[in-house]
């Protein structure tokens, strides 16, 4: 019998010694976690048998348990790198068409020949999908998420349709300059558009000039000039004639200036400026294959109106426009909460989707599948997803990652432990055998 109970106290001992040197080997694994090797004894007797004085039959190995204990964060320089600050676990996919998820927090990720984020074991990284301007979040079902897709080349370009612009123009003027007089602008203006050429206008047919950077649908630039003219100055009236790369914009096929009119304070009076302060002017036909060009100039966009005042003269206190051109990726963002936004080179930004997490009530009852991953059983009950920041997910920190969360010193302490067990019930079998060889020699 004594030999059984040291034989189980050996394989407990060895038992204990895998588990503890398995911790030591993953010590530098990133989002490992440690387990220990939990044990109960066994005790025989018989049905009718009594207990006062009935001896245990030794030890077994009760279980692996997993502790899912916070590990340290190890900061990096790379976007990708994620770790999780809470309880959450990344959800994965071992590819795009498989239904099984698994999770992990491991964190470290890069993107691979498809574009797509992923592990160095080549599971999927899975994101909810999210509106790509606000990055608000559609669904928190985790059978609703997709993997997370990389923009490998570029952003789509955007045509301009809107000039917003908000400037003061210098007040007391003189002499003002009348734009319909013979050789002035309009003359000038008029002569472009009958020939359908390009027009510079002479310095003295104008006070002020101010530019800007329009793109068309296929993302080329273009230059749209403004030129504005204090043609009374009586009554604070000016007028705006503008260029697309050098040839004269107009509505109804007409050269048709912006009239700014301002009252006696320099402030823009509406009523009297040209479709309150704002102009549409005719589709610009463009000649290298691109759809024409549909501008309108606002001068009083979003509250942010012309002014007329003598300090500060001439001065342009915004100029902006809605289009863009092509952009190449510039790089991923990736914030506490998940969301990740893509940059390019032509300044736009676009959201490609929020990481996903999930959590379990049970987290000891998930089973390992190595590649530091788990998946759901029935002892972990069923999984919670959800978006970082909420429950006890916990936050994401990009840049880092979750290092092991073994404790060296305490393994190398149980290693000699178990070595220490290991010798004393080898002691004890050698101490049976020394009882038993005794007994044979008396016989």
């Amino acid at each position: 019998m004594s030999f059984n109970i040291s034989l189980s106290g050996l394989n407990a001992a060895s038992s204990d010694l895998d588990v503890t040197s398995n911790n030591v080997a993953n010590v530098s694994t990133t989002g490992f976690k440690g387990s220990r090797a939990e044990f109960s004894d066994i005790f025989a007797a018989s049905p009718l048998g009594t207990t006062s004085n009935a001896i245990g039959a030794g030890v077994q190995l009760a279980s692996v348990s997993q502790q899912f204990g916070q590990g340290n964060l190890e900061f990096t320089e790379n976007t990708l790198d994620m770790a999780v600050s809470g309880e959450g676990f990344f959800v994965m996919r071992n590819n795009q068409t498989s239904a099984d998820l698994s999770y992990t927090r491991a964190g470290a990720f890069q993107v691979d020949e498809n574009g797509l984020v992923a592990n160095s074991a080549g599971q999927i990284l899975q994101v909810f999908p999210v509106d790509p301007i606000t990055g608000v979040v559609g669904t928190t079902s985790l059978t609703g998420t997709i993997p997370l897709q990389v923009p490998n080349t570029v952003g789509s370009p955007q045509a301009t349709t809107g000039v917003d612009i908000n400037l003061n123009l210098p007040a007391a003027i003189s002499p003002a300059i009348d734009p319909a007089a013979v050789g002035g602008i309009d003359d000038e203006f008029n002569a472009a558009i009958l020939a359908g050429t390009t027009v510079a206008p002479n310095t003295s047919n104008f006070h002020n000039s101010t530019s800007a950077t329009v793109f068309d649908s296929q993302g080329n630039s273009h230059i749209l000039t403004m030129y504005y003219v204090m043609s009374d100055d009586l009554n604070n009236t000016w007028d705006v004639r503008s260029t697309l790369d050098g040839f004269p914009m107009t509505t109804g096929g007409a050269l048709s200036p912006a009239v700014l009119d301002f009252d006696s304070a320099g402030a823009l009076d509406l009523t009297n400026s040209t479709t309150a302060g704002a102009l549409n002017f005719d589709a610009f036909t463009l000649t290298n294959g691109a759809a024409p060009i549909d501008i309108t100039i606002d001068f009083a966009s979003q509250g942010n109106t012309v002014t007329q005042e003598a300090q500060g003269g001439f001065s342009v206190q915004s100029l902006s426009q809605d289009g863009f051109s092509t952009g190449r990726l510039a790089g991923l963002e990736v914030d506490d909460s998940g969301l990740v936004r893509a940059s390019f080179t032509n300044g736009q930004t676009t959201a490609l989707g929020k990481v996903a997490l999930a959590r379990f009530d049970n987290p000891q009852g998930l089973r390992q599948t190595g590649n530091t991953s788990w998946v759901e059983t029935v002892d972990s009950g069923p999984v919670i997803g959800g978006e970082a920041g909420t429950g006890n997910l916990g936050l994401i920190q990009t840049g880092a990652l979750e290092t092991s969360n073994v404790d060296l010193t305490a393994e190398l302490v149980n290693l000699i432990t178990a070595q220490r067990n290991f010798q004393a019930n080898s002691k004890a079998i050698e101490t049976a055998n020394t009882i038993t060889q005794t007994i044979i020699n008396i016989t």
